[in-house]
């Protein structure tokens, strides 16, 4: 065997990796970690909500009453004790479930990640609303799924045009986030929830119905969810998170699905990570069991609708004119259009330079994006910290008057 200078190359990343893009949000994020930049770009519950002390206290007394249970290996569902506090809330919102019926995930990103594993195969439709969760987008990229878009108003998707969509391109899955959606803010209404239901039972997709705000509403009633219909229970899937109401570093969510699909899951995650953790799990379930999370959320709604409302009475004076933007009833954004012209990405270095931040709207389309659009979270700040930072908008706005 002789030996030579030759140098072989390793291979290349998959063609998965490739072809994915970056996230703007993070991007986003870190460039806006400087402390004098007000930064409505970030999708995060306000950290004086965290409820420190007592989610301590869960996680002390189950490392003292069960320590060896709760730093050692797990099942791959998830803590029997969470999943069965997290049925029982879900049964008294309306929606009667088990635990049996649930999957424990890390974050409900995760669980989106398994269901693109377990339901996607290459070249298989998948229907979004247009705009969308831009992690969504990505997630069925990787399975390389041919996303189709799907039109939308003020009230979410335009069941006409999905219907037409449904017909024409027969998709394997309607990908939705009914309640204050991620990024415009929107609602679904029950009438259009129900016609999605039938839709999905005439034409045999299955939906994905992905609620990290639902209980985040600070306006008006709570509405049914789809999985609740009888025409998609046996066909839908929904997603939840304690990201939004106790605390995003758990990193816990959950699926929702029908037997078959919860066993699919179920290894697919054993391939993944084999459980998710098993004492921040423990304290979840101690803290759920220990207090009431509804009563713990009143204060954070009463307080996101005050922010709402500063944002919402601060964007005409700020705005060019012909400018339109959402009005959440809940969750955590406003969407904005600027006029024709205006190009929010190139625009936003210009606002980071005068201290306010902000995610351009164009990376949330399926297909082209809308260069005039971007959101805005009012989570995280005061109501004088929002005035503050919708002035600095309008400087920006102002400066660039006459756009291409």
């Amino acid at each position: 065997m002789t030996s030579t200078n030759i140098r072989v190359p390793p291979p290349g990343l998959a063609a998965r990796a490739t072809s994915a893009n970056g996230s703007v949000i993070r991007e986003a994020l870190a460039l806006t970690a400087r402390p004098e930049v007000i930064s409505f770009a970030g999708g995060l519950p306000a950290s004086e909500f965290l409820d420190v002390e007592e989610i301590r206290a869960a996680y002390d007394r189950v490392l003292r009453e069960t320590p060896h249970r709760v730093l050692q290996y797990s099942t791959t569902e998830g803590d029997p004790n969470l999943r069965e506090a997290i049925a029982a809330r879900l049964s008294r919102q309306g929606l009667p479930s088990r635990p049996e019926d649930l999957v424990i995930t890390t974050g409900a990103q995760q669980a989106l990640a398994l269901l693109t594993t377990t339901l996607l195969d290459p070249g298989d439709v998948v229907v979004v609303e247009n705009p969308t969760y831009l992690a969504a987008l990505q997630c069925f990229g990787y399975a390389g799924a041919r996303v189709v878009p799907a039109p939308t108003d003020e009230r979410g998707i335009v069941i006409d045009a999905l219907a037409d969509i449904a017909a024409k391109e027969r998709p394997r899955l309607l990908y939705l986030v009914p309640n204050f959606q991620n990024p415009t803010g929107h609602s679904l209404p029950a009438e259009r929830r129900h016609a999605v239901a039938r839709l999905a039972a005439e034409h045999g997709f299955r939906i994905v119905e992905d609620d990290p705000y639902g209980e985040l509403r600070f306006r008006g009633e709570p509405l049914p969810r789809i999985a609740a219909y009888a025409e998609a229970s046996d066909r839908t899937v929904l997603l939840g998170s304690l990201s939004k109401v106790l605390a995003p570093g758990m990193r816990l969510g959950w699926l929702r699905a029908p037997a078959a699909l919860c066993r699919s899951c179920v290894l697919a995650k054993q391939a993944l990570d084999l459980h998710s953790s098993t004492v921040d799990q423990a304290a979840a379930a101690q803290y759920l069991g220990e207090h009431d999370l509804d009563a713990r959320l009143v204060p954070a709604r009463a307080a996101y609708r005050e922010r709402c409302e500063a944002m919402l009475a601060s964007l005409p004076h700020a705005l060019p004119r012909g400018s339109t933007w959402s009005r959440p009833d809940g969750g955590m954004f406003v969407w904005v259009r600027l006029p024709d012209g205006y190009d929010t990405g190139a625009l936003l270095p210009d606002a980071v330079h005068h201290g306010v931040a902000y995610v351009p709207g164009a990376p949330f389309f399926a297909g082209p994006g809308d260069p005039a659009t971007l959101r805005l979270s009012f989570a995280t700040h005061r109501p004088k910290e929002i005035e503050t930072g919708v002035k600095r908008l309008a400087r920006v706005f102002r400066s660039n008057s006459h756009p291409a």
